[in-house]
């Protein structure tokens, strides 16, 4: 008789259940730095307006933290060579934010350095971050622009709003601890383009259109919004899927009906005269009261249904 797999001990089980647990809801205040370069701007429109939950699991959100537990380390590898490595600023004694788009587009810096062997008296943008073997063989055969395109951007974004000119990428092999190192030079025209990219996604009242209208297209295989665009699956209910919501060029999130600014919290609990915005719904809209009170739709299935109802 064939043996049972062994289930995790509990105790695995309980360290993951704590990372999950800790996660939280996963939504960003902002749209950030770090995806920017990412190809599909619906994702990033998606991300942005917080249409899917974060689901990781324990055990990669502890990959996650050994990621950032590689910066100290690198960090401490630069100083004992003799680089001056700011990992917080000193106007803020916090780590180093910039941000743009009215502060709905924005990231941290995981240092600043000067004293770099290459280019000692210029200052540097560092970014830090760990590979796979085989990622960590195609970054060394190409260089980041190529290989990794959205640290390539999100270093563009970080030089540009710093007013740097350079950026250090050190990244680790996590198979092998191998270090790979890169000088990267700002691109104006490049962080521009991002930057346009950015405001676009975050002002567009409807979602991009989709990188693919193929389900099993590779970037739309691995996209945690996948079962959204190519499936029947429902968007979260908080303020950034209503209708009703507008992100302003103040950086605040405005409720059009009560004409009030929404603070985080309030945004994501919503409230009872959301309306889902028309792109996020699996179906065809069929009707819609002329009062803005609701909206109905025949979804994909063939029944109908009926978003709102109920005014503030």
């Amino acid at each position: 008789m064939a043996l049972l797999p062994n289930p995790n001990p509990p105790t695995v089980d309980a360290i993951f259940a704590a990372y999950e647990s800790d996660n939280g809801d996963g939504f960003r205040p902002h749209l950030g730095a770090s995806l920017i370069g990412k190809e599909c701007e619906r994702a990033l429109w998606l991300d942005f307006r917080w249409a899917v939950r974060s689901r990781f699991g324990g055990r990669m959100l502890r990959l996650f933290e050994t990621g950032q537990q590689e910066e100290i380390r690198l960090i401490r590898n630069l100083r004992r060579i003799g680089v001056t490595v700011l990992d917080v600023d000193p106007q803020t004694g916090r780590q180093w934010r910039v941000q743009a788009c009215g502060g709905h587009f924005g990231g941290s810096l995981d240092a600043a350095a000067i004293g770099v062997i290459e280019a000692p008296k210029t200052w540097h943008v560092c970014e830090f971050k760990t590979h796979n073997a085989a990622s960590f063989a195609e970054l060394r055969k190409e260089g980041v622009q190529k290989s990794k395109p959205q640290h390539f951007a999100q270093m563009q974004i970080y030089m540009h709003l710093t007013g740097m000119t350079r950026a250090l990428y050190l990244a680790v092999n996590k198979d092998t601890d191998d270090v790979y190192s890169e000088r990267v030079h700002a691109d104006e025209a490049e962080a521009l383009k991002l930057l346009a990219k950015a405001g676009r996604i975050i002002h567009a009242a409807y979602p991009p259109v989709r990188i693919s209208s193929d389900p099993d297209w590779y970037q739309c295989r691995m996209c945690s919004h996948h079962s959204l665009c190519h499936e029947s699956s429902w968007a979260e209910r908080n303020c950034r899927t209503c209708l009703h919501a507008t992100p302003t060029d103040a950086g605040f999130w405005l409720c059009g009906p009560v004409e009030r600014v929404m603070s985080i919290g309030e945004q994501k609990a919503g409230c009872t005269a959301h309306l889902y915005i028309p792109d996020l719904v699996p179906g065809e809209q069929v009707d819609a009261d002329t009062n803005g009170g609701w909206v109905e739709y025949r979804l994909r299935d063939g029944s109908q249904w009926r978003d709102g109802g109920v005014t503030c």
